[in-house]
């Protein structure tokens, strides 16, 4: 299943001995300022370790869920923006709804000042796949939008990254909504 680092065990029973100690619960009283420090020290070097063994189950975690080979991220970026205020989106993959994102203001000038956001991470198996995004805003003349776009991929053995991209068609004064994959 797991595996725990050697000492990790212990690390439940010394923290709370030493919690016990400094807040001088169950008769241990706390005698001098130098054995204060000692004790503030050793919280600190569990905090840290703490830290440390969390780092390293959240990364065991993202490999378990999320195997580099059968991995599918997909992000949204925005340039420019000045035919379409975004206010949704719905990304579909296979027909099934992976994610629905509302976005606030300071999501959007985020987006605009050149965020890009991870809107999904999943597994597929290897073969052909769809995405399909939808958009929902306002378009030019401040009229309520909603556009599309869809890409047919290929998911091979190995991670796979999409971009949504929203950026502006001066030409047609109109938004334009590409779906690409990243090399």
């Amino acid at each position: 299943m797991f595996c725990i680092r050697p000492g990790a065990r212990s690390w439940l029973a010394r923290t709370t001995l030493l919690v016990l100690a400094a807040t001088g619960a169950h008769g241990v009283a706390v005698g001098s300022e130098a054995e204060f420090r000692a004790v503030d020290q050793d919280v600190q070097a569990l905090k840290k370790e703490l830290i440390s063994l969390n780092r390293e189950l959240f990364m065991l975690e993202e490999e378990l869920l999320y195997p580099a080979s059968t991995q599918v991220s997909v992000f949204l970026s925005v340039d420019v923006g000045t035919f379409f205020a975004l206010d949704s989106v719905t990304l579909k993959v296979d027909d099934r709804e992976v994610a629905n994102y509302l976005y606030t203001e300071r999501e959007v000038d985020a987006l605009h000042r050149g965020g890009v956001q991870r809107l999904y991470v999943g597994n597929l198996k290897a073969g052909e796949h769809e995405l399909v995004a939808f958009f929902t805003g306002k378009g030019p003349h401040e009229r309520d939008y909603r556009r599309g776009t869809s890409l047919k991929f290929e998911k091979e053995v190995g991670t796979k990254y999409l971009e949504l991209r929203i950026s502006d068609r001066e030409a047609a004064l109109q938004p334009e909504f590409v779906v690409r994959q990243w090399d």
